[in-house]
């Protein structure tokens, strides 16, 4: 029966050590990933949510070809005021509700909306009626927004014209960065 050598068991002990140190590590590290916080969702991907929100409540109470008409959102305490944010929200708003079926129409190409250069459409009530007739529009798609101290609070609405009864409304949040920071008034 043969001995095991001295220097064999002297080995072994650290061998043994490091591998029990290995496996301790890649358990803390499961352990760290598992308790991870998932990204904070971007301004896009919110929209996305908010206007497949405005999507299944308001295409219901719209006709399928119901043209509808966007406007830029708005500072909610200045509603004569939008900025880049506004005008980026508007766009992004209206790329997604095509997507979904619904029939907008462009007014950047018409003069039924008060437009003024570095603000938007921004959509008077006088003129709803007005506005109604020139483009056969059913609803308008109308927004605003809210600067907190860390957060963006976005409102986006389906009204229609004619009884200005809000068919769908959807808000949310989202974190504010330097990116949103850049897109909203310097005197902000």
């Amino acid at each position: 029966m043969p001995f095991p050598l001295p220097h064999a068991r002297r080995l072994r002990s650290p061998l043994m050590a490091l591998m029990v140190l290995l496996l301790m590590l890649s358990g803390c590290s499961l352990l760290e990933n598992r308790h991870a916080t998932p990204p904070e969702p971007d301004l896009l991907s919110q929209v996305d949510e908010a206007a497949e929100k405005l999507l299944s409540t308001a295409s219901e109470r719209l006709g399928e070809q119901a043209p509808i008409i966007a406007t830029t959102f708005v500072d909610v305490d200045q509603l004569d005021r939008s900025s880049t944010l506004g005008r980026t929200l508007s766009e992004a708003f209206t790329s997604r509700l095509v997507q979904g079926g619904l029939n907008v129409i462009e007014v950047k190409m018409r003069n039924s909306l008060y437009i003024e250069q570095n603000t938007g459409e921004l959509i008077l009530s006088r003129n709803v009626q007005r506005l109604s007739a020139n483009h056969d529009a059913q609803a308008v798609l109308l927004g605003t927004y809210a600067k907190g101290q860390n957060a963006l609070f976005i409102n986006a609405r389906l009204v229609r014209i004619s009884d200005r009864h809000v068919l769908g409304a959807s808000s949310f949040e989202v974190p504010l960065d330097n990116d949103l920071r850049a897109m909203l008034p310097s005197s902000w």
